[in-house]
């Protein structure tokens, strides 16, 4: 995978609001090397929505491991109705998951939290580096104040894991009460599921509802310790770490000499 030939000024975008970011990392990728990877959480109907905004079929992804609950498949088909875009789809490849099944059982991963690693690098992790080989920059819905090991997330980074390209956190300095006026004011949709105490949504079995006063991730993952509840898709779930993804601060457009290599996933 080659690393894109603009490379962000990531700390001018640190003082951008939302729709300035995504409009900064659109005008340098373009529309067909840019996507949203969405899991259908608040923050990624907001991102959605501000995108199209600017682009009106932006590349939108999603992740169905298989595992999914079932107000996640309803509201992403609200969303392509709403905005007329196709979502695209990985998937999980077919013999990885029924060899882990075979050998570990379907609920691995309470057994262990090296299983449930396991369980999220073949359900996620995997298809992700597929989705991402098709992009030169992917948009999350981080934000800095959802768990501790999110606190340095930068707006825009370099994502080293997957070649080099552009990680894009619009939200990054939101918190969940703005998230939450953008889709009451926008009438937004949103998962059924924040409405029954899931401010957090991923797979069902790994799921729960949160009580008052924890955190926004606790109900994922519960059973673990705080500092591993991460899937390995933005953060080592050992160390808590972010996972090899730089930010660099050099003015956007074409690069003097030769890009800086990156790794491959």
């Amino acid at each position: 995978m080659r690393p894109p030939e603009v490379t962000p000024d990531a700390l001018a975008a640190e003082s951008l609001d939302a729709g300035d970011v995504l409009e900064l990392a659109l005008r340098a990728l373009g529309r067909d090397r840019l996507a949203i990877a969405s899991s259908f959480g608040a923050e990624d109907v907001v991102l959605i929505d501000l995108l199209a905004s600017l682009e009106p079929r932006p590349r939108v992804f999603t992740l169905d491991t298989g595992r999914l609950p079932q107000e996640t498949y309803d509201l992403m088909d609200q969303v392509r109705r709403r905005y007329s875009i196709d979502i695209e789809v990985y998937f999980p490849q077919a013999e990885h998951v029924e060899a882990m099944v075979r050998d570990k059982g379907l609920n691995l991963f309470y057994e262990s939290t090296e299983n449930r690693i396991s369980c999220c690098h073949v359900r996620k992790v995997e298809p992700l580096g597929r989705a991402l080989a098709t992009v030169d920059g992917w948009v999350t819905g981080l934000r800095r104040d959802q768990i501790a090991t999110r606190v340095e997330t930068a707006k825009i980074s370099l994502d080293q894991q997957h070649g080099g390209i552009w990680k894009v956190a619009p939200l990054a300095d939101w918190n969940t009460e703005r998230v939450w006026a953008y889709i009451r004011e926008h009438d937004l949709p949103y998962n059924a599921l924040h409405d029954r105490g899931y401010p957090s949504i991923g797979c069902a079995p790994c799921t729960r509802a949160v009580e008052p006063g924890e955190d926004e991730r606790a109900g994922r993952w519960w059973w673990e310790r705080p500092e591993e509840r991460e899937c390995g898709i933005h953060f080592d779930p050992r160390t808590g770490r972010m996972v090899r993804n730089e930010p660099v601060a050099v003015v956007a457009g074409p690069f003097d000499g030769e890009p800086p290599a990156g790794g491959v996933a």
